[in-house]
């Protein structure tokens, strides 16, 4: 590197954002993900004796994932290359790849190469990276937000480690902090920063483990306050709720938030638990999620979890669902929370969902039987004449209106599918079926 290019760069350096410019420069100064970076951890070693394997680094925003992925470019003797699956296509990982078989041929150095949000990859981008890794041609390091299962294409996938990081904890966060108002080459050192402790509580806590929601803010705040009588920028709880705003909701409408918080409002439902369910919703209003999405779920548990135990549930949750479409948002969201807390308190049943899986099995298990002959509605005089509807019994000629006949394929008489709970109204629904069917049960065995 020249003089020209090594000014440049310090330059560039020198004008970067807070967050960029404080990324640790050693794994002793790594905050946080422990659990892969501790002295004694495998990943750690092969980090530091640069034999590290082709990887994937999964994690939330702000977890450190880029930054480490800078500390492994400055620790290994290879070739390191940057790729931002935002900015790159097919074409600059070509050149990339025909670089680094060229540097082994030649040089017999190894190529790193560091795709930034791989989940933004398409299959075919994807595809192009894949026969070079087989190959040993570029050791692959992989950052996603994003589950791999889903986003990364299974023989990439395979022949990767992945590696899970952490949210950051309050402490790491403080620590981050502290580190960035006192670092005088790369931090706000120069500017005299000081954080009153309530805005260092309540920036750690909309910080959410995100070090880089919270060093933006940090340097926003910073940069907007001038210097007291002492000569130091005074960072007060006021300045920095009005740098932050609002915190910042981790979701994503099409990633792992949308799934994961959708799937705890159903699970809070189903365990009766209407603050949790509450909340769930309350977060998934705040982040924007499509409130016709919540109601279709709400639909499908009325009927899945609560069932026949409580029958209103789901005319209420089709009420819900309409109402937000009729209406639509903000209030939409009320009704949301009517049918929310009302499922949440409803006794619970999946006898319906249970029968149909029995039944749907059954029907794929068993070979493809006839309808019995007193079942088929005799509608031409040649289907009658061939026995078509022949000792049907008419429910409302009997007393009761209930009359008792084999109804399901011979092979399955006496079968059962469904099987009521003694939950709520099911159980005057299973004394019924009981009181009907019992002498005819009886009779079969």
């Amino acid at each position: 590197m020249d003089l020209f290019e090594n000014h440049r760069k310090k330059e560039l350096d020198r004008n970067a954002p807070l967050a960029s410019r404080m990324r640790p420069r050693s794994l002793d100064r790594f905050v946080g993900q422990q659990h892969l970076l501790g002295r004694d951890r495998v990943f750690r070693r092969s980090i530091e004796s640069d034999q590290i394997p082709s990887l994937i680094l999964w994690g939330p925003p702000g977890s450190g994932k880029t930054s480490l992925a800078f500390l492994i470019a400055n620790l290994t003797k290879s070739h390191f290359d940057f790729v931002s699956a935002v900015t790159s296509g097919v074409g600059e990982l070509r050149k990339i790849i025909e670089n680094a078989r060229e540097r082994i041929a030649l040089y017999s150095q190894r190529t790193v190469l560091f795709v930034d949000e791989i989940h933004r990859f398409n299959k075919a981008q994807q595809d192009v990276i894949l026969p070079h890794v087989e190959e040993g041609i570029v050791t692959f390091i992989g950052a996603t937000t994003e589950n791999p299962s889903f986003e990364v294409i299974a023989p990439l996938l395979s022949r990767c480690r992945v590696f899970p990081l952490k949210p950051l904890e309050d402490e790491e966060i403080q620590d981050i902090i502290v580190r960035a108002t006192q670092d005088h080459e790369h931090g706000l050192g120069p500017l005299g920063v000081s954080v009153s402790k309530e805005a260092m509580d309540y920036l750690v806590a909309m910080a959410d483990g995100d070090a880089r929601v919270s060093l933006n803010a940090l340097e926003l705040a910073a940069l907007g306050t001038d210097k007291n009588e002492q000569g130091f920028r005074e960072i007060t709880l006021e300045i920095i709720e009005d740098a932050l705003q609002h915190k910042a909701i981790l979701y994503d409408s099409a990633g792992d938030q949308h799934y994961d918080t959708i799937s705890a409002l159903i699970k809070s439902v189903r365990g009766s638990d209407p603050d949790a369910a509450i909340y769930w919703l309350g977060r998934m209003i705040e982040a924007g999620e499509d409130p016709l999405f919540i109601a279709r779920r709400l639909v499908i548990l009325a009927s899945e979890d609560v069932g026949l135990a409580d029958p209103m549930g789901l005319p209420i949750a089709i009420s819900a669902q309409q109402a937000v479409h009729f209406i639509g948002m903000p209030e939409g969201a009320i009704t949301l929370a009517h049918a929310c807390v009302y499922l949440s308190t409803a006794p619970k049943s999946n006898s319906a969902y249970s029968a149909l899986n029995l039944a749907r099995q059954d029907a794929r298990n068993t070979r493809n039987q006839p309808v019995p002959i007193h079942l088929r509605n005799p509608v031409t005089k040649l289907m009658k004449d061939m026995g078509h509807g022949e000792g049907y019994k008419y429910s409302h000629g009997y007393p009761g209106h209930f009359a008792p006949m084999n109804n399901l394929p011979d092979s399955l008489t006496g079968r059962r599918y469904y099987i009521p709970s003694d939950q709520g109204y099911e159980k005057t629904i299973a004394n019924r079926l009981d009181e009907w069917w019992k002498a005819w049960r009886e009779a079969q065995k």
